[in-house]
């Protein structure tokens, strides 16, 4: 049992690492080319939950939440305004995008390469941000379900 919990710790840590390296990638190009980005921070959100929570859906058994009841019910609990919190994030990054454009981050690009990275942003910006609220959606019943066969799997 404890080398069991110590190989989920371990696999834990090393999903950590490789989403930290994920979203370095992904980010790397807008850190490099703009000066004052003020999406960072929702955006890395995005790149975050979006891969933790895919591996959550998917991997679950795998992870340290497997037999957490407890974890699981808190959190469905902070499922809902998580979900809005991701919602109203990615609003106000298609707003500013609407109004007021990219491009004004980037008065010393070329035009061509001002079109690229608008492009660039534009595209993983919104993939993550759809992609973390649907995975973010379908989280909490992925829990219950899984508090469900937990609950039952010993009455037989």
């Amino acid at each position: 049992m404890e080398s069991t919990i110590k190989k989920q710790i371990t696999l834990e840590l090393l999903w950590w690492l490789v989403t930290a390296i994920v979203a370095a990638a992904i980010l790397f190009p807008i850190i490099t080319s703009l000066d004052n980005y003020p999406f960072f921070t929702s955006n890395l959100v995005f790149i975050i939950v979006f891969i933790t929570l895919t591996r959550y859906v998917f991997l679950l058994r795998h992870t340290i939440l497997a037999k957490a009841e407890l974890v699981k019910v808190g959190i469905v609990l902070i499922s809902v305004p998580i979900i809005f919190l991701l919602i109203e994030a990615l609003s106000n990054f298609q707003n500013y995008l609407d109004e007021e454009g990219l491009d004004k981050f980037m008065p010393l690009m070329s035009l061509d390469k001002q079109q690229d990275m608008v492009n660039y942003i534009k595209s993983e910006m919104i993939f993550f941000g759809v992609g973390a609220i649907i995975v973010a959606i379908l989280f909490p019943f992925r829990m219950v379900i899984s508090i469900w066969k937990n609950r039952n799997s010993n009455k037989t």
